[in-house]
């Protein structure tokens, strides 16, 4: 067995990208990198590391004379990330049920007993829980230049996933929904597998494109709140125990 070491990078990765998914860090605010690595206790050579990653993966924007700060949440966005979606994953996910072997078909029936253990609503962990899920489907048959594509789209996918969960029974229809999605892509259904993902995709990109314009009308109706709730979260300082546990080692 290896021993996986997480280095303060690491650590620090993890904090901040649950801090950007929570909203904890809202959109637009700027990233006080002076002030925050002295919060998690950490130098700035491995928060730049972090934040570096953040913005490969989508979660974090930098400009020249701003720095870091959390890219807003975008209808466009999410209609091209969807769409994506909607264009390589049922397909590959119904391909890939009929090259499972029986070892990935239990990792399939194990990645949804953890997503739906995991607790209900816009939980920390959910949206890795769910992108493991929906990959573990997508994985089987050695496509992986088609694996890669479909993690990296979940990976931008993912405030938007968190956004969606928000409402109050979202998550009882999307544990409704996996669940016949795994039954059919156990059963290698093929068709039905891509018909039903498909079906998962679109209704929840339609429940978005409401939230999102709901969202943008109520910024429009009362900016001065918007702007006096976000600069409260940027002051918050509830400094996570692991990272200053691993630096002090």
């Amino acid at each position: 067995m290896k021993i996986v070491t997480r280095t303060l990078s690491d650590q620090a990765f993890e904090v901040i990208r649950e801090r950007i998914l929570s909203t904890r860090i809202p959109p637009l605010a700027p990233i006080r990198q002076d002030a925050l690595a002295e919060e998690l206790g950490i130098s700035k050579i491995p928060l730049r590391e972090a934040l570096a990653r953040l913005e490969q993966d989508g979660l974090l924007a930098s400009h020249v004379n701003r720095g870091y700060f959390v890219p807003a949440l975008t209808a466009a966005e999410a209609e091209e990330v969807f769409a994506l979606r909607l264009k390589i994953e049922p397909e590959a996910a119904a391909a890939a049920s009929l090259d499972a072997d029986d070892a990935q078909r239990d990792a399939a029936k194990a990645a949804l007993v953890s997503l739906e253990a995991a607790g209900h609503g816009a939980t920390p962990g959910i949206v890795s829980l769910n992108r493991a899920f929906h990959l573990s489907l997508v994985q089987p048959g050695g496509r992986q230049i088609t694996s890669q594509l479909v993690e990296r789209l979940h990976v931008l996918a993912e405030r938007y996933v968190r956004k969606h969960l928000e409402p109050e029974g979202r998550d009882v229809r999307a544990d409704s929904e996996h669940r016949a999605i795994l039954k059919a892509w156990l059963a290698r259904d093929a068709k039905r597998v891509a018909a039903l993902l498909a079906q998962h995709i679109t209704m929840t990109l339609d429940d978005l494109r409401l939230q999102l314009r709901e969202g943008a009308a109520a910024s429009e109706a009362a900016p001065s709140r918007v702007v006096k709730r976000n600069a409260r979260a940027v002051a918050s300082t509830a400094a996570p125990r692991p990272v200053r546990a691993a630096r002090a080692k």
